[in-house]
Order: structure tokens, then C-alpha cells, then sequence
């Protein structure tokens, strides 16, 4: 089912479309999917390969299981993106926080697609659950920006972070970047808001900047 974009997604997005389902292998602990409750194994729904994506959309393809985490099979990555090209006047966002897998399969990919990667801060915290770190997140992100797609990156939830994090997202080289704070109460270890602003600050000098509106929680305080 292609599903109108809504609540907490990107502006920029007007569709979400989720071949791969259940449980998100990365099993991040603040992953907004556990608010259902629990979760079937991951699985391919091979119905949704019947669904008609229409033209000119902006859809975020895997935003409920990221379907490159290692343990996703192969074929089921290959189906999905088969299924994205045949629907060529779409434009497609593959976000991951497994990058290094889309090198694999670039030659796969449709031409108007939009790589990006989640690198809520250049810390590692048991909150993150089962990631890449978040610095080989950002060395696959420079590698993806050398191949002629257009790349973006998402801090969000942000985590509390020390500067070195400019220079992870920009390695990514990203026509811009996401904000956004947690809105699930998971009680992370976040920034204060002076060092929010900072960041925002020096990220402006080399990229755009879109701010969710659950930021305001931190920025206010």
C-alpha cells in the first residue's frame, strides 16, 4: 500500500511505501514502530509489489524497517527496487543506518534517487541498539556522495555530541540536513540547547538545514 505521508515524516515527503516488514533488525531502542507494541519477525510482503505508485511522488521507501540491515535478504532488496524503477517518474528516498549496503546495489537504484543516513551523533549509546557506528555510517555516506546521487542526512533523535560531528555529516557531502528531536519520551541523553544551536550554526556554512518541529522541545528549553 502506498501510504500518504503524515505526522512526524519528512515535509519533503509525500508518500511512504514498506515492502519490508516487522521487527527492524537495527532494534534501536527509541524506534517510533515499538509503540505498537511487539512485533512479528521480519518478513517480505510480497503483496505490496502489486501496488501502483503513481507519478511524480516523493516516496521514503523502507521507512518502517530499514531493509538494509545485513540481515535482509538480497532478493527481497532487489524485488523493491525493480518494482521503483518500473514506476520511473517517482522520486525515491533510501535511508539507511546500514549505507555501506547501498553500494552494492547502485547500478539497481533509479536514477532519481535520494541516499541518506541517520548519524544521530559521532557517539555510540546503548540506545542505538544493534547500528553501524556512527562513524562508518559517515565514511559510507562520503563514498555514496562520489557517485552522482544526491544525499542527505538525518540527526534525529539527536543525541548529546561533541563538534567532531560536523565533520561526519559533512564527509556526507548533503544537499541538506534533518533535525529532530525524540517525541517518544525514551528519555535520551540529548544536547543542550545552546549546543543545538552551534551545530545549526556550522552546518549552515556548507549545507541546508530543515528543522523538525519536535526541536523546539530542546531549542525552548
Amino acid at each position: 500500500m502506498l501510504n500518504k505521508s503524515k505526522g512526524n515524516m519528512y515535509a519533503f515527503v509525500t508518500h511512504t511505501w514498506n515492502t519490508v516488514k516487522g521487527k527492524c533488525p537495527h532494534d534501536c531502542q527509541y524506534c517510533y514502530m515499538k509503540r505498537w507494541g511487539k512485533q512479528r519477525e521480519t518478513y517480505f510482503d510480497e503483496k505490496e509489489l502489486k501496488t501502483d505508485l503513481g507519478t511524480g511522488n516523493f516516496i521514503f521507501i523502507g521507512s518502517s524497517c530499514d531493509m538494509w540491515a545485513n540481515s535482509i535478504k538480497p532478493d527481497w532488496i532487489f524485488k523493491t527496487l525493480f518494482n521503483c524503477t518500473y514506476f520511473f517518474q517517482n522520486k525515491y528516498l533510501f535511508q539507511t543506518k546500514n549505507p555501506k549496503r547501498i553500494n552494492t546495489v547502485l547500478h539497481l537504484l533509479p536514477e532519481n534517487s535520494v541516499l541518506g543516513t541517520t548519524i544521530e551523533t559521532n557517539r555510540v549509546y546503548p540506545q542505538m541498539g544493534k547500528t553501524v557506528a556512527p562513524t562508518r555510517r559517515a565514511e559510507e555516506m562520503q563514498r555514496l556522495s562520489m557517485v552522482g546521487f544526491e544525499t542527505m542526512i538525518t540527526i534525529e533523535p539527536i543525541f548529546d555530541f561533541d563538534m567532531v560531528l560536523v565533520d561526519y555529516i559533512r564527509r556526507g557531502n548533503p544537499k541538506w540536513v534533518n533535525i529532530g528531536a525524540d517525541s517518544g519520551g525514551h528519555k535520551l541523553p540529548e544536547p543542550p540547547a545552546g549546543k543545538v544551536r552551534e551545530l545549526i550554526a556550522e552546518l549552515l556554512k556548507f549545507t541546508e538545514v530543515k528543522l523538525k518541529k519536535n526541536l523546539n522541545r530542546i531549542l525552548n528549553k
